[in-house]
């Protein structure tokens, strides 16, 4: 979806390159999306912010293929309040290779989306029923 597009109806509003990565920053754990096996597999991460890179950490994890064997994959952080019901998400992908600090990626594409309050489940219900 293209930035300037209005938020959906689900109250999901796209973000800008810049305030993803400025999320991104304060994202405290991420998740690492790759290919194992032909099939999608997610770990959570820690990471940090290199320029535009993503730096993820990688310790001795036996959920993880080695370094140099991951290619392309994403990268995925989120908050969500359940207060205000509402949060954020941002995507990086990317390509990945093996350097002294862990994990790089050079993200090609990064989208994000803020997400407004949700409505509570009784509300959907009776406007599923109107």
């Amino acid at each position: 979806m293209h930035p300037s597009t209005p938020a959906d109806p689900a109250g999901a509003d796209p973000l800008d390159r810049r305030a993803c990565y400025a999320l991104l920053a304060r994202a405290p754990i991420g998740r690492l999306v790759f290919t194992e096996g032909a099939l999608p597999a997610v770990e959570p991460v820690h990471f940090e912010l290199d320029g535009e890179d993503v730096v993820v950490r990688l310790g001795p994890s036996p959920a993880l293929p080695p370094a140099d064997r991951l290619g392309v994959v994403a990268f995925q952080a989120d908050e969500y309040d359940p207060v205000s019901r509402s949060g954020w998400c941002v995507v990086a992908i990317g390509r990945s290779s093996a350097d002294g600090h862990g994990l790089r990626i050079r993200p090609e594409i990064v989208r994000g989306r803020r997400i407004g309050p949700l409505l509570a489940p009784a509300a959907r219900a009776d406007r599923a029923a109107g």
